[in-house]
C-alpha cells in the first residue's frame, strides 16, 4: 500500500466519522476538522484535484482527516508537489530512516508544532531512535554523549532554524558523515517538516482527543 502525504498516521482517521468535541476550542477552530479549515468534499473538486486527493487522502476515505493532508487538498497542485518531495524525503533520503525522523523532530521542536511532534515521536521510536536522543530534542537538551549522527542533525537543526545561519565546522561534518547529498537532505527534511509546521500554525491545528501532547512548550 502506498504511503501518502506525511505517512499515514499522520492523518489521525477517526474510521466512525462522528465528530471529536474538545471544551477549549478557540472559536475559529472547527469541531471537525479540529483547525480553521473546512474539509474538503472531493465531488467539488476538478478531475485534476480529484486525482490529487485521491493519492493523497484517498477518495474511499470517510474523514475527518487531520493535519498536512487535510490543508494540503485545499491546494491541490501544491499538494501533488508536497506530496512528491515528501515520499522521498520521508521514506528514501539516503541519511537512514532513524536520522530522517530526528530530523523531522528537530524541526518540530524548533516551531514548538505540537501536532507535528506527536505524530513524529512514536514514529522515531519506531525506527529505533532511543528515547534518550528524543528527550534531548524534546526538552533542549546537550548532544554531548550522543552517537555522532544524532548529535550533528540535531546541531545542524538548532544553528539552522534557531540562530538561521550554519557553521563552516558543521557543514563539514555534515558532509563527513553523510556526504554532500546527505548533508543537503537534511536542510530538506526540515525544510519540509518546517514548512508543515508554519502552515499546521497558521490553521490553528489541534491534536485530537485521544492523542497526548508530547511536547513541553512554555
Amino acid at each position: 500500500m502506498r504511503k501518502t502525504l506525511w505517512g499515514i498516521s499522520l492523518l489521525f482517521l477517526m474510521a466512525s466519522g462522528q465528530l471529536i468535541a474538545q471544551d477549549s476550542l478557540p472559536t475559529d477552530v472547527r469541531t471537525d476538522t479540529l483547525s480553521r479549515l473546512p474539509p474538503v468534499n472531493p465531488a467539488e473538486l476538478d478531475d485534476y484535484g480529484k486525482q490529487v486527493y485521491d493519492k493523497v487522502v484517498g477518495l474511499d476515505n470517510p474523514g475527518p482527516i487531520y493535519g498536512p493532508a487535510a490543508f494540503s487538498v485545499h491546494m491541490p497542485l501544491v499538494a501533488d508537489g508536497m506530496d512528491l518531495i515528501n515520499q522521498y524525503l520521508r521514506y528514501e533520503s539516503i541519511i537512514g530512516r532513524a536520522n530522517i525522523e530526528t530530523a523531522i523532530l528537530v524541526a518540530a521542536r524548533e516551531f514548538d508544532q505540537q501536532y507535528e511532534w506527536a505524530a513524529h515521536e512514536p514514529l522515531a521510536l519506531g525506527e529505533g531512535v532511543p528515547q534518550s536522543i528524543i528527550d534531548v530534542i524534546k526538552y533542549d537538551r546537550t548532544t554531548a554523549g550522543l552517537p555522532a549522527e544524532s548529535s550533528l542533525i540535531i546541531r545542524y537543526g538548532r544553528e539552522l532554524l534557531r540562530e538561521h545561519r550554519l557553521s563552516s565546522e558543521t557543514w563539514a561534518e555534515a558532509v563527513s558523515l553523510f556526504e554532500q547529498q546527505g548533508a543537503l537532505e537534511i536542510s530538506a527534511i526540515m525544510a519540509d517538516y518546517a514548512m508543515a509546521a508554519i502552515i499546521l500554525t497558521a490553521i490553528d491545528q489541534h491534536i485530537p482527543a485521544d492523542r497526548p501532547a508530547r511536547m513541553p512548550i512554555e
